[in-house]
């Protein structure tokens, strides 16, 4: 069987980030949202997943999710952390793929959510706490829950920076 070697980027969109921290520095997480998208699988089914597509010639990781995130959902980010890399195998059209997907952690800058991409199904805000139990692929929960762990800081950073999410 032929194999292929393919290389994506993508990531997380985070929205409220400095507004989540409290006087006291708690961080609330329910103030934190983050850009999704749905496809449909082949049982019509809705799953939940990242953003991310493939990294064009000469395109950086960063380049590329921010472009990716931008097409998929609407929403101009801006990479300000690397979240994690995924690799798998997969068969499609009787060609064996290697996939390696650099995921990123994004800053919301502008836009507004559409699912104008013939690739995505729907696209929504989520509140952060419930981004785990929502995503279907389980090597990207594991990339969930270690963003979720960096939160707090990340949010305390961009506050104690004078950050504010556009709104």
């Amino acid at each position: 069987m032929p194999t292929s070697v393919e290389t994506s980027a993508g990531g997380l969109v985070l929205s409220g980030l400095p507004e989540a921290v409290q006087p006291d520095g708690s961080v609330d997480f329910s103030r934190i949202y983050v850009a999704l998208i749905g496809r449909l699988d082949r049982r019509g089914r809705l799953l939940w997943s990242m953003p991310k597509g493939h990294i064009e010639p000469d395109e950086s990781h960063h380049a590329t999710a921010e472009r990716e995130v931008w097409e998929e959902t609407g929403i101009a980010g801006e990479v300000f952390a690397d979240l994690g890399t995924i690799d798998y195998w997969f068969v499609s059209d009787g060609v064996r793929i290697h996939k390696t997907v650099h995921h990123h952690l994004l800053r919301y800058v502008d836009g507004d959510l559409n699912d104008e991409d013939p690739e995505v199904t729907e696209v929504a805000w989520l509140p952060v706490s419930h981004l785990v139990e929502r995503l279907a692929y389980a090597d990207e929960r594991t990339l969930a829950r270690q963003a979720y762990d960096r939160l707090p800081d990340l949010a305390r950073a961009d506050a104690a920076a004078g950050r504010a999410t556009p709104r």
